[in-house]
C-alpha cells in the first residue's frame, strides 16, 4: 500500500453557511480524503482545521493548494495549506 501524502488545511474567517461544504467539496473534487477534522465557531469567526490524505494519483498539492486559496478568496475566508511534512520535520529536531 502506498504511504500517505498528507497536508494541513487551516480555515479562518468570518462564519457563513456552506464552508465546510466548499472546501470539502473541492477535496473530493481533488481526489483528496479528509482523515481528520476540527471545527469550531467563537464570537462569529469560524476556525476550521482539517488534515487530508492527497496520495491519490489524481491529487497535486500545487492544484488543490491554489483551488483552495481561490475557493477562500470567494467565501471571504483565509484558507491555508501546508504539507504535514513540515510540522513532522519541526519536532525531529
Amino acid at each position: 500500500m502506498n504511504e500517505q501524502k498528507k497536508v494541513v488545511i487551516s480555515v479562518l474567517g468570518l462564519d457563513r453557511k456552506g464552508i465546510i461544504a466548499r472546501v470539502s467539496g473541492v477535496l473530493y473534487e481533488n481526489e483528496a480524503n479528509i482523515l481528520d477534522i476540527s471545527q469550531t465557531i467563537v464570537s462569529g469567526y469560524f476556525t476550521m482545521i482539517l488534515v487530508a490524505d492527497i496520495s491519490a494519483p489524481g491529487c497535486s498539492f500545487d492544484v488543490l493548494s491554489e483551488k483552495l486559496n481561490k475557493l477562500g478568496e470567494e467565501l471571504g475566508v483565509q484558507i491555508r495549506t501546508q504539507l504535514s511534512e513540515i510540522f513532522e520535520s519541526m519536532y525531529r529536531i
